[in-house]
């Protein structure tokens, strides 16, 4: 790839910066998400720091042998943004994408846009996979890889380095030059309209300003005493638990909701749901309410809810639910849904003090739905 070039595709243009476009450039790499998600930018950002990306810092990427292009509307040439790519590894056929576009410019596609433009010049070039990191809590970018067609590959821990010199873990996304176009299909997809509801209840997905309200409910000694191990959860964990919800959905890790009144918006509980073998069809349900809605059924219904989206939208052939033995309570929500008992299995789970805890299994197929 050489700065000459210009690649136009999916709607957006991809060119070297101009000096023109230093006002842009402010814009984009001053805003408080990318000073947030993109740790290598100067902070605080300034019209010398982007005469400099300009004038030095982006020929010296193509210098490198990476990739440095200005974002712009195709119809006026402005800048929207910047995509490039990075750490590239010749004798491996590898490198490294990344991009920022500007805050007017988000919400219309112009990351996965340019992130698809770039990624097929660079394998139409001889690139045959690219990588895509992202942090753990910086969903919208998940989505761009997403879209733009990469797959989430893992977790690499403590590869990125904070602002606060601290360290934090990475999520990798790949392509690969033979990859299908189009965006990739996710395990887990959004609810439609963001919400599943019977006017009674309503599930939505969990989100940072609900740790609070988790924290109070999975440390209630009666919930604590029905999981496994039988350990309540940190304030740390529980907060971290909210933060990477949306990520949870999009990795394919596990859908978290919010269980909600439908009439008042009043939180009732929580409950979510995770493969537990993706080449089966097989995912895990759970739950837990508040003690003001206990007894009027909610759970019941948040299961009827969330049950025929996992059979249909989701695509899962079975649902199971494990229970310790005496949670009487939970069986009756678990019956109700149409679940039926398969399985005890003894000293299957982890208990306190080294012991362990038996398992009653109950389990959904889409003909038991009710």
């Amino acid at each position: 790839m050489t700065p000459q070039q210009v690649v136009e595709a999916h709607g957006v243009r991809l060119r070297p910066f101009r000096a023109g476009d230093a006002a842009d450039v402010v814009d984009g790499c001053a805003d408080p998400v990318s000073q947030r998600f993109v740790s290598s930018l100067p902070s605080p950002y300034t019209e010398v720091d982007a005469r400099w990306w300009i004038d030095a810092g982006a020929p010296a990427v193509w210098t490198g042998g990476g990739a440095a292009y200005a974002i712009a509307d195709p119809a006026t040439d402005r800048l929207l943004g910047a995509v490039g790519l990075s750490c590239p590894l010749p004798e491996r056929g590898q490198a490294e994408i990344g991009y920022w576009v500007r805050p007017a410019a988000r919400g219309r596609g112009v990351a996965a846009a340019a992130t698809r433009a770039l990624s097929e010049h660079a394998f139409a070039t001889g690139t045959a996979r690219l990588e895509l990191l992202t942090h753990p809590e910086n969903a919208a970018s998940q989505r761009v890889a997403l879209a733009a067609g990469f797959r989430y590959e893992g977790s690499r821990r403590s590869a990125g380095s904070g602002r606060d010199a601290g360290r934090h873990d990475l999520l990798a996304w790949v392509r690969l030059a033979d990859d299908p176009p189009g965006p990739t299909a996710r395990l887990l997809p959004d609810l439609p309209d963001g919400m599943l509801t019977d006017q009674v209840v309503t599930l939505r997905r969990l989100a940072p300003g609900d740790a609070e309200l988790m924290y109070r409910l999975h440390s209630r000694p009666e919930v604590v005493a029905n999981q496994a191990p039988p350990v309540p959860p940190t304030w740390e964990a529980i907060e971290r638990r909210c933060l990477l919800a949306e990520s949870g959905w999009l990795t394919g890790d596990i859908a978290r909701l919010l269980i909600t009144d439908a009439a008042t918006g009043e939180p009732a509980g929580s409950c979510g749901l995770s493969y537990t073998d993706v080449g089966r069809g097989e995912a895990s349900i759970g739950y837990a309410l508040l003690p003001d809605w206990r007894g009027r059924g909610y759970a019941t219904r948040a299961v009827r809810l969330l049950a025929p989206w996992a059979f249909g939208s989701a695509g899962m052939a079975r649902l199971t639910a494990g229970t310790v033995p005496d949670n009487i309570a939970s069986h009756r929500v678990l019956e109700r849904a149409g679940f039926h008992r398969e399985a005890l299995q003894r000293a299957s789970l982890p208990g306190l003090t080294g012991t362990r805890l038996d398992d009653l299994t109950f389990a959904l197929l889409p003909a038991d739905l009710r």
